[in-house]
């Protein structure tokens, strides 16, 4: 079986695999409190462009999200974020089970707008019992989306000036960040990101780390008392500095936008190959996450050989389904999966 399902299938990239047996027999502090990782604390506040930034490396996409936005909430507000945002959709309620609503709007290609934040916002403040309904306090945005869809610099500085009129938070998602950052349409950088938000994350787990989210907090009134969050959340992993090697290692030469440019290499080599088959392409994703409309009865055909997710179907006979590359595909993987896909047309 060849797994085009995810971006994680595999381990990790063998940089870092080496490094952890270089490492294997040294002693270090627990807690993410050892030298391995103030290096690569200091190297992600590097590329950030910015020194006043705190860093801290946990372990996985849900538990970070939720972490972070215990950490902006107060008891009684919400975040509002896209309706097929991760937060919404894939992470069994987890915000929600910490005592805040996701507040889901209707998204364009897996984005929320400006506007509509500030519509939600203006109605809620408008409306007479507001007091008695959960108050908007952050805004969640990924970048790639769900839809792998990317955000524009212009975006989120419409969408800071919302947060900055009505007091919410801004937190960018980027669990596939460098997938983003990689692709032709992208306009970001990790230093713009830095500067606008008040917190964000550089996504490993599906960048190349065996696991671990950087997020790095650039608002001082988030920086207070986290990491009594990350003990409380389940995130304070004993042996902190395996996180901050891998984080070391994507860091430096390069490596974290190489492996990020190859996936997006190997998923414009899927897009052009399912076009020439004649397969319908469904969303216009720049990035990792390709999304085809195809028959149902092709698409069991393909399964034989090749893991894939559906996301929904256009009608009964039609599946959309998504192929994601990462940063460990293999061309010859790719050529055959085109192969056979044109065998299928």
């Amino acid at each position: 079986m060849i797994m085009f399902n995810c971006d994680y299938n595999e381990g990790c990239c063998p940089e870092i695999m080496e490094e952890m047996i270089r490492t294997n027999m040294e002693q270090h502090a627990g807690y993410s409190e050892d030298a391995i990782t103030e290096e690569a604390k200091a190297l992600i506040k590097k590329v950030c462009e910015r020194d006043d930034v705190d860093v801290h490396i946990m372990v996985g996409g849900t538990q970070t999200n939720m972490t972070v936005i215990s950490a902006g909430l107060r008891p009684y507000q919400g975040v509002v974020a896209p309706a097929t945002g991760h937060i919404a959709r894939h992470e069994t309620g987890a915000i929600e089970a910490h005592g805040h609503k996701v507040l889901a709007l209707p998204e364009t290609d897996g984005k929320i707008s400006a506007e509509q934040i500030e519509a939600f916002c203006a109605d809620h403040y408008r409306d007479e019992s507001f007091e008695h309904i959960v108050q908007p306090g952050m805004v969640y945005i990924s970048s790639p989306t769900e839809l792998g869809t990317v955000y524009k610099k212009a975006e989120i500085e419409a969408i800071r000036k919302v947060c900055d009129k009505y007091n919410l938070y801004l937190f960018l998602d980027g669990a596939r960040l460098g997938y983003g950052l990689a692709c032709d349409e992208n306009d970001l950088s990790i230093p713009f990101l830095a500067s606008i938000c008040d917190v964000f994350y550089i996504g490993g787990t599906k960048q190349g780390a065996l696991m671990g989210e950087a997020v790095v907090i650039a608002n001082d009134a988030l920086k207070k008392d986290f990491r009594y969050l990350i003990k409380q959340n389940g995130g304070m992993f004993a042996k902190g500095r395996l996180l901050g090697l891998q984080f070391k290692v994507l860091m430096q030469n390069d490596l974290y936008m190489k492996y990020s440019r190859h996936a997006i290499a190997m998923a414009k080599k899927i897009i052009e190959g399912f076009a020439e088959a004649g397969v319908q392409r469904y969303s216009g994703s720049p990035t990792n996450q390709q999304f085809f409309v195809m028959e149902d009865g092709k698409a069991r055909k393909l399964a034989e050989t090749y893991g894939f997710s559906t996301e929904g179907w256009t009608d009964d006979t039609h599946r959309i389904v998504r192929f994601c590359t990462s940063w460990a595909t293999k061309e010859e993987n790719v050529e055959q999966l085109l192969a056979d896909i044109k065998a299928l047309a």
